[in-house]
């Protein structure tokens, strides 16, 4: 399957589908959407270090890859100190009690303009989370079409629960059901960006596909375990976060074995 496709499925069909569970069945707790997002981290923490950084050790050197980890994690910390910045929190970033907190929405109330606001900020935030993981999966697919297919069902898994973390606030906040859901499968579509730019740098030479790799397992690993699954813990005022994503660690590993 090409590369595209599958980040478009993973991107755009996964956000979608999280929208669509959350438009059905009603808004989810924080503490569920954590549950999810803390199992899906969990999964992307194997992957990172069962394929990605091996695969990027082989091609190149640790020396390398070790280039491409940090590369990785301050590009994503960048990212995020912007969107500190851009929200009220001017830079500071910091514990939140809820995920629309999480995704830099601000204060979160009752009324309706400021829900939506809320889940417009998410949309921007999760977008940009969604650029590593489709460089991850354009880089992997180029190089090896199985090892895409892995990241692209991994990472359309890990957009169910961001999708349904985007569509709660916009429909509490007024918008339609059916708009909601077409916005938030939009958002995914950042993911086919990534996946574009991973298929160019993966096509230049092994050591760039090496730093493709290495970059995208220190952005993924620098929001599972710098913001995920911490905040999730935090959010949930109990371990069950770090339960799942052990969890979702150990399925990853098997999960991968038995894709190679």
């Amino acid at each position: 399957m090409n590369i595209i496709i599958m980040s478009i499925i993973a991107g755009v069909a996964g956000m979608g589908l999280g929208g669509l569970l959350t438009a059905v069945f009603g808004n989810k707790s924080d503490k569920m959407i954590g549950i999810f997002l803390s199992f899906s981290g969990g999964v992307m923490i194997s992957i990172a270090f069962a394929e990605l950084i091996p695969e990027a050790i082989e091609l190149s050197n640790v020396v390398i890859t070790v280039i491409g980890l940090f590369a990785g994690a301050v590009l994503v910390s960048a990212l995020h100190y912007i969107m500190d910045l851009l929200s009220r929190s001017g830079g500071k970033s910091k514990m939140h009690e809820t995920f629309a907190e999480y995704f830099h929405s601000g204060d979160v109330i009752s009324r309706k303009s400021n829900m939506l606001r809320s889940g417009l900020i998410m949309l921007f935030a999760i977008g940009l989370h969604n650029v590593p993981e489709g460089l991850a999966m354009g880089a992997a697919g180029n190089y090896d079409a199985g090892l895409g297919l892995t990241l692209a069902i991994i990472i359309g898994l890990h957009n169910i629960p961001e999708g349904m973390a985007v569509s709660a606030p916009l429909i509490l906040g007024g918008l339609s059901k059916l708009k909601s859901v077409m916005i938030t499968m939009i958002v995914g579509a950042t993911t086919v960006l990534g996946a574009v730019t991973g298929v160019i740098l993966g096509s230049i030479s092994e050591i760039a596909v090496a730093l493709s790799f290495g970059a995208a397992a220190g952005a993924m690993l620098y929001v599972v375990l710098g913001e995920i699954i911490p905040q999730s813990i935090a959010m949930s005022k109990d371990r069950i976060p770090t339960v799942f994503a052990f969890l979702g660690l150990v399925i990853g590993l098997v999960f991968t074995k038995i894709l190679q």
